[in-house]
């Protein structure tokens, strides 16, 4: 089981100084990862924002161990081409510890509303599926054709490759138990999922839900490479036991990966930086 911390790119969140302080503070405590949130406005009326991968550059220059990466970047708002040069160059600051998140994103963030993006989810998605074969095409080296119904690509290639082989993993956010999630996140290497039930409302995946989610990917899934189950919440860093509790259940389903979900609106920056000094949760 891996340890994370997610924080947003939003309010409190937007100084990229404190962004950098609280990574290294969190591979100094023995956390596994540090992801932020990729969004332009997403809940961040009157607030103010950073990119996220200007930030993470940064990081990328202060930590030696920790995986860094977006949960998760819209992939439908993005141009392929342009990631791929971005996230190469990531993957080379921080040798090799790049993972990317890529998921629709919600229609509610200005960054899509405001500016004349498409807001209808399957047209999302179609872009997000032709995006990731664009994207990891130029990782590749190779040069690229592509013929779809949202990108055209003219025998392009790009180096240099990531540092990582075969290539930067791809995790997949999405909502179980939504079958197009799933069955994107089948061919890369990871899902993020959230819970969405029958009268809409959203919940955390209870150790049932892993397992079916887990059954139901290994039934799309056609490669036997190792696939993680990224779940997010949060532990109480004051009781092991009570954090050991929640997570077993979930490591027994399942799950590979815990990040622990950090945000002004769950408390103070003070309690944000608490949290990670206390360190990441065990299995008791």
């Amino acid at each position: 089981m891996h340890y994370g911390i997610v924080v947003p790119n939003i309010g409190t969140f937007a100084d990229p100084f404190w962004l950098i302080e609280l990574a290294c503070e969190a591979e100094k405590q023995g956390w596994d990862g540090f992801f932020l949130w990729d969004t332009l406005h997403f809940a961040a009326e009157g607030q103010q924002v950073c990119d996220p991968w200007v930030a993470l550059a940064a990081i990328a220059m202060r930590t030696t161990r920790l995986r860094l990466g977006t949960l998760v970047t819209p992939l439908a708002r993005r141009r392929p081409w342009k990631l791929a040069r971005e996230t190469v160059t990531l993957d080379q600051l921080s040798h090799g510890r790049l993972t990317l998140g890529i998921g629709l994103g919600d229609i509610t963030d200005k960054g899509f509303s405001a500016v004349g993006e498409t807001l209808d989810a399957k047209v999302q998605a179609q872009i997000v599926d032709e995006g990731l074969e664009v994207l990891t095409g130029l990782w590749s080296g190779q040069p690229v054709t592509y013929h779809g119904q949202h990108y055209q690509v003219e025998d392009l290639a790009f180096l240099p490759g990531p540092v990582q082989s075969p290539r930067i993993p791809i995790w997949i956010g999405g909502y179980w138990p939504r079958k197009g999630p799933l069955r994107r996140a089948a061919r890369w290497d990871g899902i993020y999922p959230g819970k969405i039930n029958p009268d809409g409302t959203l919940s955390d995946l209870a150790p049932l839900d892993v397992v079916a989610l887990k059954d139901t990917i290994t039934q799309f899934r056609s490669s036997e490479e190792p696939f993680d189950i990224v779940l997010g919440g949060r532990t109480p860093g004051d009781n092991p036991e009570q954090a050991s509790k929640h997570l077993k259940p979930l490591v027994e389903a399942g799950a590979t990966w815990w990040v622990e979900q950090l945000n002004s609106r769950r408390g103070t920056p003070e309690m944000t930086m608490q949290r990670i000094q206390q360190g990441p949760p065990s299995l008791l």
